[in-house]
């Protein structure tokens, strides 16, 4: 075990852990600078001090080179500023190559001594003679990043189905398996503009929510069960696991909307 900080660089990006070796006050919210592999990078604090099993880290841990002063924060400033301007050349040099890509976003490392562009495609993209053109503009270690289209919404965010604006924009650091199995299990449409995000792949909610479906449903009377209501007895035609309600159909046939919380179950059938 080893103690160690976390910190991310991006808004709800991947948490990456750093030692401390000057044991260094450090709070949550703080900015600090720090080795990764791809260079020297400004990043936030977003854990205190935790104890994690070094065997499950694919690489030893690097220590944090300092806090960030005023001057780290401007440049960082600059960079993204930069950053932008190289995009639009790298969206021209694109153009002129020819090739099949969409570019995404550009960023400097803190020590502008790596240019990274990220982008996606269909399929793999021979950009050798495009890295070339653009090391000899900007003078400078160019790397290109095939991203995936999860990758995409997550760095370009936009509006959900939900009208709110994207859960992995805003709070889901990693992304996890998503099944149709899970859509099934609350009882959506299977229709696939129903039930997938901007990305096109299954939206991340579908996961994330599933667990409170399953254990809202366990306290809902299940579909085909006689139940008594303050209207007489009836039996459970739907439920709303959302509003945690059941539509109840009386033997008149007459149909109502009640909360489940005041039907009492009269008998247990399986759900149809």
């Amino acid at each position: 075990m080893a103690e160690a900080i976390g910190v991310i660089f991006k808004k709800a990006g991947k948490i990456y852990y750093f030692k401390d070796d000057d044991q260094t006050e450090l709070n949550v919210g703080q900015q600090v600078v720090v080795k990764t592999v791809r260079g020297v990078e400004l990043g936030e604090v977003v854990t205190d001090v935790k104890e994690i099993d070094e065997s499950n880290l694919k690489s030893p841990l690097k220590p944090i080179i300092r806090k960030a002063t005023l001057s780290d924060i401007q440049k960082a400033k600059e960079n993204e500023e930069e950053a932008e301007r190289a995009f639009d050349i790298c969206l021209k040099k694109i153009e002129e190559h020819g090739l099949p890509m969409k570019l995404i976003d550009a960023e400097y490392t803190l020590d502008k001594k790596k240019l990274l562009f990220y982008f996606t495609a269909d399929g793999r993209v021979d950009f050798r003679e495009l890295v070339k053109d653009l090391a000899s503009v900007f003078r400078t270690r160019i790397e290109l990043r095939q991203i995936g289209v999860r990758d995409e919404a997550k760095m370009l965010g936009g509006l959900g189905p939900c009208g709110r604006q994207l859960c992995c924009k805003t709070f889901l650091r990693n992304f996890e398996p998503i099944s149709i199995k899970m859509a099934k299990k609350q009882d959506l449409s299977l229709n696939p503009s129903k039930i997938s995000g901007v990305c096109g792949r299954l939206m991340c909610c579908l996961r994330y929510e599933a667990k409170n479906y399953l254990n809202t449903k366990k306290e809902l009377p299940n579909i085909g069960q006689q139940v008594k209501t303050k209207m007489g007895v009836g039996r459970v035609k739907d439920r709303n696991v959302v509003k945690e309600t059941v539509r109840v159909e009386l033997k008149n046939n007459e149909e109502f909307e009640v909360d489940a919380a005041e039907v009492e179950v009269k008998s247990s059938k399986k759900d149809k």
